[in-house]
C-alpha cells in the first residue's frame, strides 16, 4: 500500500513542505529511505521501528520504501521521524487516511515513542500556513513556538501514542489544540538585569557614544589600555537598547529556532547581544560550514555583535565582515547550496592600541613602532571605514573609582534614563521612515541619506561637513556615515533639522587618533 504524509524541511531561515511517501510491498523485511537524506534521517529507521512498537502499534514486516520529495533538497535532522512513523501506520491500515489529510507532522521520536524538540519549528509552521495546510502536529515542547504563526491550527502531543489515540478517535483532538500565543507588546520597559550605566565610574564620553550607537544602530569601536572598562561598558549596552517590535521579534525568534535555541520558549523579546571569543572560525562568525548554518553575525540580527580584542580575530574572519556590514545581509554559497541570512547588526568592538596596551596613554609603552604598526593594521582600512564611531577609552581617574554609594554619590545616570532617550529617538525614526522603511538611521541607503540627512542640514552644518571632508579626507562611505550619525544625534535632541552642533559631534566620533 502507498500513502503520502506532509513533513517539513528548513532551508536557510525558510521552511519548505516535504512530501513523505511510504510504500509497503511484498519482500524481505527491510526499510529503505531515499530522497537525499543525511545520516540523522537515515537513522530514523531504527528510531521509528522502536517507537511504533513501544507505542503499542505494529511495525510492518514487509519491504518498506520511504521517499522524501522533492528529491533535490537535502534532508537534514530528525524532524522527519514523526511523518515517517505516521506514514507507516497509515500504509498498514492502523490509522485512517482521513486523519492525516491537510496536516503536517514534525518531530523527533525517542525509542519509547516520546516526541522531542526539533529546530526550525517556526519556519516550517510558516511554510505550512503559506501552503494552506490546515493543521500542524508538533511536540508539546515546541507548541508555543508554532502557535506564534497565525492561520494554522497547532496540535501538541507528547508522544506517538498520543497521536494514535487522536487519530483513532480514542480522545478528542480539541484537547490537544494549543492556544495562540499573543504577539509581543511594544513596551519600552526592559527586563535586562545585567550591568547598568550607574555601575560605571567616569567615561561619560564613551557612554554618550554608546547611547548614539544604540539610538541609530551605528557601529562603534572603543580603543584604550587594558582595564579601562571597555568590556564593562559594552556589557551595559543591552540595558539601553530599544524594545523589539512584533515583526522584529518574529525575525529574531525564527533565527533562534533554526539555530536550535528556542526549546521550551516562545517569542524572543530582548534584542540579541552576541559576544563570540576571538578564536571563532570564519564559518562560525559569518555562517557556513557543511550545513550552511547561520553564524554569529546572523544570530545578532536586530541586536549587537560585540567583538572584544578585535585585532586578535583572524584576518580572514574580519574581512568576511565587510559585505554584511554594508549590505545588512550575508550570502553563503557552497557546492551543495546557497542561502542568504539577514545581518542587520550594530557592531561594537574593543581593542588595545598596541600589544602591551599602553600606546598613547600615561603609562610607558614597551612596544616598538613596528610592533604597534603591525598590531593596528591587523584591521584593514576597508573594515575601519565601515565603523561609524571611534572612541578613545582612557584609564579612569582614581578619585572616580573610589566613589561608592555609601560615600560620594555617583554622578552618572542609570541605564533606564538613557534607554528612554534611545526609545524616543527610535520612535522618531520609525515615524519618519514609515512601515517598510529602514528600522534605524544606520540602515539608510544612499538615496535616503540625501532625502533625510543632506537636505536637512542648515547652512552652518553644511559648511562644517565640507571642511571635515577636506581635512579628514573622508571617503564617500565615510561622508554618508557622518551624515547618518548626525541624523541620530539630532533625533536624540528631538530636532528635525541637523545643526552644526550635531555635525561637530559626529565628526569628532569619526576621528581615530590611536588607530590606523
Amino acid at each position: 500500500m502507498h500513502t503520502r504524509v506532509n513533513g517539513g524541511a528548513v532551508i536557510g531561515l525558510d521552511g519548505a513542505p516535504i512530501c513523505v511517501e511510504v510504500d509497503i510491498s511484498s519482500g524481505l523485511p527491510k526499510t529503505t529511505i531515499v530522497g537525499l537524506p543525511d545520516a540523522a534521517v537515515d537513522e530514523a529507521r531504527e528510531r521509528v521501528r522502536s517507537a511504533i512498537r513501544n507505542a503499542g502499534a505494529g511495525f510492518p514486516t514487509k519491504r518498506v520504501t520511504v521517499n522524501l520529495a522533492p528529491a533535490h533538497i537535502r534532508k537534514e535532522g530528525a524532524g522527519y521521524d514523526l511523518p515517517i512513523a505516521v506514514g507507516m501506520l497509515v500504509a498498514t491500515g492502523q490509522i485512517c487516511e482521513s486523519a492525516v489529510e491537510d496536516t503536517l507532522f514534525l518531530g523527533e521520536l525517542a525509542l519509547d515513542g516520546e516526541l522531542r524538540h526539533v529546530r526550525g519549528v517556526l519556519s516550517v509552521t510558516a511554510a505550512a500556513r503559506d501552503a494552506e495546510v490546515r493543521r500542524i502536529v508538533v511536540p508539546k515542547v515546541d507548541a508555543e513556538e508554532a502557535s506564534l504563526i497565525d492561520g494554522i491550527e497547532v496540535v501538541a502531543v507528547d508522544s506517538l501514542r498520543d497521536w494514535i489515540e487522536i487519530a483513532t478517535e480514542e480522545r478528542p483532538v480539541a484537547d490537544a489544540i494549543w492556544p495562540a500565543t499573543p504577539a509581543v507588546v511594544d513596551d519600552p520597559g526592559s527586563s535586562f538585569d545585567g550591568h547598568n550605566f550607574s555601575d560605571v565610574r567616569g567615561q561619560e564620553h564613551v557612554k554618550r557614544a554608546l547611547e548614539v550607537a544604540a539610538a541609530g544602530g551605528h557601529n562603534l569601536l572603543m580603543c584604550g589600555p587594558p582595564g579601562a572598562g571597555k568590556t564593562l561598558l559594552a556589557s551595559c549596552l543591552p540595558g539601553i537598547l530599544p524594545p523589539l517590535s512584533s515583526a522584529e521579534a518574529l525575525e529574531v525568534t525564527k533565527i533562534a529556532s533554526v539555530a536550535g535555541q528556542t526549546e521550551g520558549s516562545a517569542l524572543v523579546r530582548e534584542r540579541p547581544f552576541r559576544a563570540p571569543h576571538h578564536t571563532i572560525s570564519n564559518a562560525g562568525l559569518v555562517g557556513g560550514g557543511q550545513r550552511l548554518r547561520p553564524g554569529e553575525v546572523t544570530m545578532a540580527h536586530r541586536g549587537v555583535l560585540f567583538l572584544d580584542e578585535l585585532p586578535e580575530f583572524s584576518v580572514r574572519a574580519l574581512e568576511a565582515m565587510r559585505q554584511p556590514l554594508e549590505d545588512r545581509c550575508i550570502t553563503i554559497s557552497r557546492a551543495h547550496g546557497t542561502v542568504t541570512y539577514p545581518a542587520d547588526i550594530c557592531l561594537v568592538a574593543a581593542m588595545n592600541p598596541c600589544p602591551c596596551g599602553n600606546f598613547g596613554s600615561d603609562q610607558h609603552c614597551t612596544c616598538t613602532d613596528g610592533a604597534v604598526y603591525r598590531y593596528q593594521h591587523r584591521i584593514s582600512g576597508p573594515v575601519l571605514d565601515r565603523i561609524d564611531l571611534f572612541v578613545d577609552v582612557p584609564r579612569v581617574d582614581v578619585q572616580k573609582l573610589m566613589e561608592s554609594d555609601g560615600a560620594v554619590a555617583p554622578s552618572t545616570e542609570p541605564s533606564s534614563a538613557v534607554r528612554a532617550r534611545v526609545v524616543a529617538a527610535r520612535n522618531q525614526q520609525i515615524e519618519r521612515y514609515g512601515a517598510g522603511g529602514p528600522n534605524a538611521n544606520a540602515s539608510l541607503s544612499a538615496r535616503e541619506v540625501g532625502a533625510h540627512c543632506s537636505d536637512m542640514l542648515d547652512d552652518r552644518a553644511r559648511t562644517l561637513i565640507q571642511e571635515a571632508i577636506d581635512r579628514l579626507r573622508l571617503s564617500a562611505r565615510g561622508y554618508h556615515r557622518v551624515l547618518k550619525v548626525s541624523r541620530t544625534i539630532a533625533d536624540l535632541a528631538g530636532a528635525e533639522t541637523i545643526s552644526a552642533q550635531h555635525v561637530a559631534e559626529a565628526v569628532q566620533y569619526r576621528r581615530r587618533a590611536n588607530i590606523g
